[in-house]
């Protein structure tokens, strides 16, 4: 490393795996369940607020996905990520942060906070310009 630093700007930041709610959430637990016994896991928020999007209730899922993106933000910064840089799609265990961010775009912008649904998509670009295309979201270029 020279004396600057790294001049491409930080390393990835890589969250470690969480095989005990992974495997809950794959074998069908219900992930209330899964998020009451591990509240620190942006996945159980995801899953939760994802299936809120899909019964139709905005507002339960803005709530569910506002948890597991602040549950996530403080995830990634115990593991160095200092408010910007690469947070990839490709690492399984980054995608329950991602999926949350992607939940809470898509319910902020069903309750009409169109400046929040915004933000998350930015986040979601600047963090992997990959995620939203594979989340299902548009990058607000198309």
């Amino acid at each position: 490393m020279s004396l600057h630093g790294n001049l491409l700007g930080p390393e990835p930041t890589l969250l470690p795996a969480d095989p005990t709610v992974d495997d809950a959430l794959a074998e069908g637990t219900d992930p209330t369940a899964v998020a009451a016994a591990h509240p620190a896991s942006s996945a159980a928020w995801a899953t939760l607020a994802e299936r809120a999007l899909d019964a139709g209730e905005p507002v339960t899922a803005y709530a569910f996905a506002r948890t597991g993106y602040h549950r996530g933000l403080d995830a990634l910064r115990r593991n160095g990520w200092k408010g910007f840089g690469s947070v990839p799609w490709a690492h399984q265990p980054n995608q329950g942060f991602l999926r949350a961010v992607a939940a809470l775009s898509r319910a902020a912008s069903a309750i009409g906070e169109a400046d929040e649904a915004t933000r998350c998509l930015d986040l979601l670009t600047d963090s992997d310009p990959q995620a939203p295309a594979a989340l299902g979201l548009g990058t607000g270029s198309d």
